[in-house]
């Protein structure tokens, strides 16, 4: 719950017409307007509901009647002194607003059950954002804005969300002014005084700081100790503030930082449970944004007295966004912080640690703050959710590989009773699972099967999807492996196959499978992964391995200029390749993409691909290979994709699975990304997607919108060809290749 005091959005008079509350109630998105004599009294409540049921008894309509017509005058209301528990219980299915009254019922507030968003700068901060990251600067500038400016660019370059400072006005600050030369004074406050009168930076140094972070793409925060300090972050125009645990208890502090309007990160080290909630009451009554870090306040903390558990205890109290402000060493607690459900995390941040000044010494390196950075990424992207269990792409990979099924012991003629001897569990997982073997038992066999054929869901539920005749505006195919090709031409009529091969199929005579010239085309899908599990990369940076990737791909180049004599209509067949420029734990960064371009632009040249052409598939974020996923770094992003493209007169096989999971990765439009793929493409997979790594699933199963895409296509490649790349799609006689064509004919 949030109180909403400043309330312009919120009401109109008695006597505005009804299309003036119509367009408050537009601007505040809300969907109510409150309802106001002129001395401010609440007369009604008007929501969207109320308009409707007032509209459907008028005839004619007129807008410019008073909004009170409308409204509803028998609301729901609290005094404005009621306390927070008493407030909540209001709330109900409908009422998601509470106006709060003064003693005369004039409208001074509204409780708001669904607080607006937790937002610093460009940062919304819930429970669905990734973690924002505070590297705690603070004073380690030791005075010296020079350094003040490289903590920030190592800050930024370590992957920190936010810079934050600290500022004092030291006069008010203390009762003696600051004077650090006190002798009644305490040795811990003399020896604080003593670097803070000499590390403080003036106000405009400060402001050029806060600049600096803004130049470089990260958010600057400051800890404001005294309300001088927040007049003049408040003039510089901060995101946000911070208050330091040892002003958790200064109540005048926070009603002064809570009336800028501006989120606030409060620490709650050094306090109690019974201080922490008083806190709490103060800001929930001012309707403050805020957000509360735990946090234990020695330095270094002992990991024993970090009670991280505590989170859940500051969310119950806070209904709020919950951090961690940690003084530990190490990055352990904040990954455990994280998987407590952190949404904040605060380390102190250093270039130095051997510097004068106690938090340099529990400050964290560049280096190991882009670490702790890497390691919430990966912690975020563990603790998914708490939904129902799902079989992730990489699982299914590997059940087919390593998971058993139902097959037949002996055959079945279609017709038959099958009985539990007909039925058998054997490896690997491409049929019905055995939990299932159950319920074939007793029934009537659709079809004739084999011994050692697997059985499929279509024997259990609604027929497969089967071959026909299907017409396109532009040649199409389907995949194909040397042992199916003459099965999958003998029950349909594409326009040509696409052999996808495996290292294996590089050491096989063609003629054992194929005995007559075919009047149809030819593509080849070149493996990507060879023996010894060397996975192709003519990017790689080891010499060695890249020769090894030139000299596979070359075979290839060999297998598909002796498949071109079963197929003498193709004169030049497209091999489609994944051109490597692999990492398996990060992304690489962006800037030495180009180099890894240029050595596979080398690679090719040392190719023989005379008639046959070799073209890059375009990729997707987080390829599986072989049921594991690492990550792609090019043909992945249109821009240098089709710059290397250009220079190089290379061409591509646009896969709508992986440019949609790459476009989604980065939340681009895959529409504008198929408008700059699509001119310099000669070959389709077509298929759909979902997320990020969801690749080959069936057509309208995913997040493609294939109208829109069949438009540019027709527009921009109309002579391309295509195959329906469903993932096990060549399974019970290609079935997901047909229910796939079946959805593309009507597009395509």
């Amino acid at each position: 719950m949030k109180l909403e005091r400043r309330l312009q959005d919120l009401i109109v008079f008695s006597e505005d017409s009804l299309i003036d509350a119509l367009n408050k109630m537009s601007r505040n998105r809300r969907r109510i307007v409150f309802c106001v004599s002129s001395s401010g009294v609440l007369e009604g409540v008007l929501t969207d509901g109320d308009l409707r049921r007032w509209l459907v008894t008028q005839d004619p309509i007129d807008l410019e009647r008073p909004a009170l017509e409308a409204a509803n005058r028998t609301f729901i209301s609290a005094k404005s002194t009621a306390p927070f528990a008493e407030v909540a219980a209001l709330f109900d299915a409908r009422a998601h607003q509470v106006p709060l009254l003064d003693e005369r019922g004039r409208l001074v507030a509204v409780a708001d059950r669904d607080a607006s968003p937790f937002v610093i700068g460009d940062h919304t901060i819930d429970a669905n954002s990734p973690v924002f990251c505070i590297a705690e600067i603070g004073m380690n500038h030791n005075g010296d804005v020079e350094q003040g400016h490289r903590l920030i660019e190592a800050a930024a370059a370590s992957g920190a969300d936010c810079a934050k400072f600290q500022m004092r006005d030291l006069a008010s600050l203390y009762r003696n002014e600051g004077d650090e030369d006190d002798v009644s004074e305490d040795l811990g406050s003399q020896y604080v005084l003593d670097l803070v009168r000499r590390f403080e930076l003036p106000t405009e140094q400060m402001y050029a700081l806060f600049d600096h972070c803004v130049e470089i793409g990260i958010t600057p925060l400051c800890t404001a100790w005294d309300a001088d300090t927040v007049e003049r972050l408040q003039r510089y125009g901060i995101a946000g503030f911070k208050v330091a645990s040892a002003d958790l208890t200064n109540h005048d502090l926070l009603r002064t930082v809570a009336a800028t309007g501006k989120p606030l990160l409060l620490s709650t080290g050094m306090s109690t449970d019974a201080e922490i909630s008083e806190s709490i009451n103060v800001l929930q009554a001012l309707g403050a944004s805020y957000a509360l870090l735990h946090c234990n306040s020695t330095y270094p903390a002992p990991f024993r007295d970090l009670n991280l558990r505590y989170l859940e205890r500051l969310r119950e109290l806070g209904s709020c966004p919950i951090g961690y402000s940690g003084h530990e060493r190490g990055d352990a607690a904040v990954l455990a912080a994280v998987a407590l459900g952190a949404q904040i995390v605060e380390k102190h941040f250093t270039i130095d640690r051997s510097l004068e000044g106690n938090d340099h010494k529990v400050s964290m390196l560049p280096g190991e703050f882009a670490s702790m950075v890497d390691k919430i990424r990966d912690v975020e992207a563990a603790l998914g959710s708490p939904q129902e269990r799902k079989i992730t792409q990489g699982e299914l990979i590997n059940r087919v590989a390593l998971a058993k099924s139902v097959v037949a012991s002996r055959p079945i003629a279609a017709g038959q009773t099958i009985q539990a001897v007909d039925l058998v569990v054997k490896g690997p997982g491409r049929g019905l699972q055995p939990n299932r073997r159950d319920e074939l038992i007793g029934r009537t066999s659709r079809r004739d099967v084999a011994a050692g054929d697997f059985f499929y869901p279509s024997d259990l539920d609604d027929p497969a999807a089967v071959a026909r005749p299907f017409t396109f505006r532009r040649p199409w195919g389907i995949p194909v492996r040397y042992h199916d090709v003459q099965k999958m031409l003998s029950i349909s009529a594409p326009d040509f196959v696409e052999f996808h091969l495996s290292y294996k199929d590089l050491d096989v005579d063609p003629a054992r499978f194929l005995d007559a010239p075919l009047d149809i085309g030819l593509a080849v899908h070149s493996p990507e992964l060879f023996a010894g599990d060397h996975l192709l990369d003519l990017a790689h940076d080891d010499p060695s391995y890249r020769a090894q990737s030139i000299e596979l791909l070359g075979r290839v180049c060999d297998l598909t200029r002796r498949l071109k004599a079963w197929f003498p209509t193709t004169e030049r067949p497209v091999i489609i390749t994944n051109m490597g420029g692999f990492s398996h734990d990060r992304p690489l960064v962006a800037s030495t993409r180009s180099a890894r371009y240029e050595r596979v632009a080398d690679a090719l040249a040392q190719v023989d691909a005379s008639g046959v052409e070799i073209i890059a598939q375009t990729m997707p974020p987080y390829p599986w290979l072989m049921g594991g996923q690492s990550h792609h770094n090019l043909f992945k992003d249109p821009e240098d994709t089709v710059a290397f493209c250009r220079d190089h007169g290379l061409r591509l096989c646009l896969d709508t699975s992986h440019s949609k999971l790459a476009a989604n990765e980065q939340r681009a439009s895959f529409r504008d990304w198929t408008e700059v793929f699509a001119p310099h493409t000669a070959h389709l997979h077509i298929v759909d997607a979902t997320g990020v790594d969801g690749e080959g699933i069936g057509i309208g199963a995913g997040e493609i919108d294939f109208p829109v895409l069949a438009e540019q296509l027709d527009r921009l490649c109309p002579d391309a060809w295509f195959i329906p790349e469903i993932w096990q799609g060549h399974t019970n006689d290609g079935e997901g290749f047909w229910a796939a064509l079946d959805e593309l004919e009507r597009w395509l």
